[in-house]
This record gives C-alpha cells, structure tokens and sequence, in this order.
C-alpha cells in the first residue's frame, strides 16, 4: 500500500542514515590521512577569520572534507566543504 505521508517525512535523520554519514565521514577522513584534531584546527581557524566580518549562526554550521573528481585530469582530489550560515555582517573602518 502507498504511504501518502512519505514525501513529508524527514527520513535524513533516521539512525540508519546517521550511521550512514558518520561512516562516510570517517572512510574519507582516513583515505586523505586528516586527523579530527586537523580537522577541527582548520574549522577553528576558518571560523576565527570569517567571525571578524560577520557573526556566524553555530547552529548550521557544517565543515567536513570530502573526495571529489578534479576537473582537469579526474583524478580523486580532496576537498573542504564548508556551510557557513551568517547572521550578519559587521561594518568594518576602511
């Protein structure tokens, strides 16, 4: 029987899915050999420079690394993701 209720459904958070992700996060984590504490001291440092134009909303917050394809020659490259929301944006002295 069709569940007319699914396309309203949030299934992204189910435990599987969770899983899902975590283990992606770490598979990707382990092919480019960056550490958590790498990781972490580049989302630090990142967060330190954009927080000086504008306020970020924490809540939203997303930086992770990922395998990509390069365009040139489509090799595996990796990349940093990041999802920076911002709640505004300081006016700085010129």
């Amino acid at each position: 029987m069709f569940d007319f209720f699914r396309p309203f459904n949030n299934n992204s958070n189910t435990s599987k899915n969770v899983a899902k992700e975590r283990l992606k996060l770490v598979l990707v984590h382990d092919r480019i050999d960056c550490s958590p504490q790498l990781l972490e001291a580049i989302k630090d440092d990142i967060l330190k420079v954009i927080s000086s134009y504008a306020e970020i909303d924490e809540d939203g917050l997303e930086i992770k690394m990922s395998k990509t394809r390069s365009e040139t020659d489509d090799k595996p490259v990796s990349a940093l993701v990041a999802n920076i929301p911002l709640k505004n944006i300081k006016e700085r002295k010129i």
